[in-house]
């Protein structure tokens, strides 16, 4: 194979990448249950572009959201709060107790949370789109 080809290989092996990222970057976030569209009122976009999402979360104390999916991806606490969480289906909930500065991965899912104490919970989650 000459020199030519394989760049022009590579080249089109990027292209179709960037495509394949591009769908599933749009499919991601056209689905109903989106976060930013099932709880607007307790999720606000902070920063979007090609490669993650910045999502700001403030879930009061004593509230259940209805049940949202999230890209997978790092959230950082900024208050002590406690959450129970389950993935839908069928999962158990689950109690989480986080301090402040908390980090912590999530992989993408599609569940239900419930703020069980007694202080609102705020989250900084950047989600990769990739």
């Amino acid at each position: 194979m000459t020199k030519r080809r394989r760049v022009l290989l590579l080249c089109g092996c990027v292209a179709a990448t960037l495509v394949v990222a591009m769908v599933m970057r749009a499919s991601a976030q056209d689905d109903n249950l989106d976060v930013l569209k099932v709880i607007p009122e307790n999720y606000k976009l902070v920063l979007d572009n090609p490669f993650v999402r910045v999502l700001e979360a403030h879930i009061p104390a004593g509230t259940e959201e209805k049940p949202h999916r999230h890209l997978r991806g790092v959230s950082v606490c900024m208050t002590q709060y406690t959450l129970e969480s389950r993935v839908l289906p069928d999962g158990a909930w689950t109690r989480n107790e986080r301090k402040l500065g908390t980090v912590y991965w999530s992989e993408a899912s599609l569940h239900q949370v419930r703020n069980v104490g007694t202080t609102m919970s705020h989250t900084i989650r950047i989600e990769l789109k990739y």
